[in-house]
């Protein structure tokens, strides 16, 4: 195992703390806990908090210049591209305008679920982060890992390899070094962007699911409150019946009235005039009932003055200008 330099060691103490001091030794790293899709996907129970640590046999580092809002897009692209396929997990962090990731093939987790990888906590921003002058090492197994920022092009620099070759290699260097401790650090999890699309996908489904279900016992609550609403209305037909009565006699009454009444009567005798006179040429200009009186005139030809069948009647003195005279009838 490699430790703190001297150097390393009177920088924590003049800075009052010591790696992951932001999470506490006594208290130990902080618990992950489910986010709102894992809820929602009713994965909540079966999400792991207790991620065990695990060095990769590959892994990649580097940084991108951040864009607010594309940094998933951006840390996965870059990602894909330097572990030569779209299967990458991998973790990033923002700090001082750039995108700091580590990023390794799935392949390489294939005997390693649910597990984390230390190095990640060293990353700027991060628990067990000091400042870019520092190596930080981690060592499992036999394997080691190292992450430095070179001091002259300021870039981030990943090294794996065999902890009794790597090790040698990396202390030779001119720096302050610090060793990454997993009981203490910040769990920093993977993320597989394949994974979470399918989790989202699921969190969808259920959210329509629930949603539908809501929308049916809704509308089968309002057909019942609807349905006991109509069972106790009380029902008092007894006016609406006499309503209904005192209408039907007032129809009936009327009807008779029409009938009793002169008007079909007069409607008959119009009729008759109407036809008498087409067969003389004639014309009914007026057919008036005043007072119980009819009174009704006629143009005639002058041979038929007297009238003719049911047309009888006095001529108005005068001549029409047709060569017609004007027959007045009371009858």
């Amino acid at each position: 195992m490699a430790f703190p330099t001297k150097d390393t060691l009177k920088k924590m103490t003049r800075a009052g703390a010591t790696p992951g001091a932001s999470v506490g030794a006594d208290q130990g790293p902080a618990r992950m806990r489910p986010g709102m899709a894992d809820i929602i996907a009713g994965e909540a129970k079966d999400f792991r908090t207790d991620l065990s640590p695990f060095l990769p046999s590959e892994i990649f580092g580097g940084s991108l210049p951040h864009i607010p809002g594309t940094e998933e897009e951006a840390v996965w692209n870059a990602a894909s591209q330097a572990c030569g396929t779209e299967r990458v997990h991998y973790c990033y962090t923002v700090d001082d305008g750039r995108c700091w990731y580590l990023a390794v093939p799935s392949v390489a987790l294939a005997s390693a679920p649910d597990t984390w990888c230390p190095l990640a906590a060293a990353l700027p921003g991060n628990s067990e982060y000091w400042d870019r002058e520092t190596v930080y090492l981690y060592e499992q197994e036999g394997m080691a890992s190292a992450l430095r920022w070179d001091p002259e092009t300021a870039r981030m620099q990943v090294y794996i390899g065999a902890a009794r070759t790597l090790l040698p290699r990396i202390q030779s260097m001119d720096a302050n070094f610090v060793t990454i401790n997993p009981d203490v650090a910040t769990i920093i999890p993977w993320r597989n962007r394949a994974l979470r699309t399918e989790k989202l996908s699921r969190a969808t489904a259920m959210v329509l699911l629930y949603s539908g279900l809501a929308v049916s016992f809704l509308a089968v609550g309002v057909i019942v409150l609807q349905f006991l609403m109509t069972g106790f209305v009380k029902r008092d037909l007894a006016k609406v019946k006499a309503d209904s009565e005192k209408l039907s006699n007032d129809l009936m009454i009327n009807a008779y009235g029409a009938l009793q009444s002169d008007t079909i009567r007069h409607m008959v005798r119009i009729q008759e005039l109407l036809d008498t006179l087409r067969t003389i040429e004639g014309t009914l200009v007026r057919y008036e009932v005043k007072g119980g009186k009819v009174e009704w005139e006629a143009l005639v030809p002058k041979s038929f003055s007297q009238g003719v069948g049911p047309i009888r009647g006095t001529i108005k003195p005068g001549i029409e200008g047709d060569g017609r005279v004007r027959l007045v009838g009371t009858s």
